[in-house]
């Protein structure tokens, strides 16, 4: 069930207050949701996205996605930047809630992603990896491993034009392989109905993807399973789950090597 936090005027100034805005001109509710308020703020200092949590968000789980945005901020890679209050938490409270805020990313989530948005994207995952990618790879696997974002769906990702111009909600990311991920960037934004994905988009993807970071020789062959695995996923909970074993190696076998490049 949709919830939505009204702010009062008191409210939107002690928000205004907390993370040193001095002149607040508008508020504009922008989204509810199951667990969270959106607002634009606009101020004289810029604009903002004011973000008021209405249960499960716990101040750890923020300050994690803070610094991990933090990050990406400072080495190009196009994300909101995180707003600290003026005594340096990534949260504050009003009207109950736990608030957070980041500056506002033009832009706007596609209904259709075509191959040049895949590129984009691909490239700009491959960023996120890179930056967030441990120097030292974990114990049990010969996968590079890493802070992951957890959820590169497309309303997690903005676009101008076909260049992505920034990815939001970092509240998911999780330590993983990061080839995972990239599995399950290709099913969401390259897969089709029947479970195989279309290879001129996950083509692109992938080109994206490596123009900045080369998969490893591991990677590339663990890639196919992890793709199996994520259709699995992704079909599971449909009508289509009847249908899973062949739909899932549809899936496998169509991480040919010309989409690897």
């Amino acid at each position: 069930m949709a919830v939505f936090t009204e702010l009062s005027d008191e409210d939107r100034q002690l928000i205004a207050a907390a993370y040193g805005l001095t002149s607040l001109l508008s508020v504009i509710g922008i989204a509810d949701g199951d667990s969270e308020t959106t607002y634009l703020f606009r101020t004289r200092e810029g604009e903002f996205i004011v973000t008021l949590f209405e249960n499960g968000a716990q101040p750890s789980d923020l300050e994690r996605a803070f610094e991990t945005m933090e990050a990406l901020y400072r080495h190009g890679v196009p994300c909101p930047k995180p707003l600290r209050t003026v005594d340096g938490h990534a949260t504050s409270r009003a009207a109950g809630r736990l608030v957070a805020m980041v500056s506002f990313v033009p832009g706007a989530s596609p209904t259709f992603a075509n191959p040049a948005k895949c590129l984009s994207l691909g490239r700009v995952m491959a960023e996120i990896h890179t930056v967030l990618e441990r120097k030292a790879k974990c114990k049990s696997t010969d996968l590079p491993t890493g802070a992951i974002h957890g959820a590169l769906v497309q309303e997690n990702v903005f676009f101008l034009g076909e260049e992505v111009s920034g990815v939001i909600n970092f509240r998911l990311r999780h330590e993983d392989s990061l080839v995972s991920e990239l599995a399950d960037a290709l099913v969401g934004w390259a897969g089709e109905i029947n479970g195989e994905l279309n290879k001129e988009r996950a083509r692109a993807l992938l080109q994206g993807y490596q123009g900045v970071r080369s998969l490893t020789d591991a990677e590339k062959k663990a890639l196919p399973g992890f793709i199996m695995a994520s259709t699995s996923r992704r079909f599971s909970s449909k009508k289509e789950r009847t249908l899973l074993p062949e739909i899932a190696v549809l899936a496998y076998r169509s991480v040919t090597p010309d989409i690897l490049g």
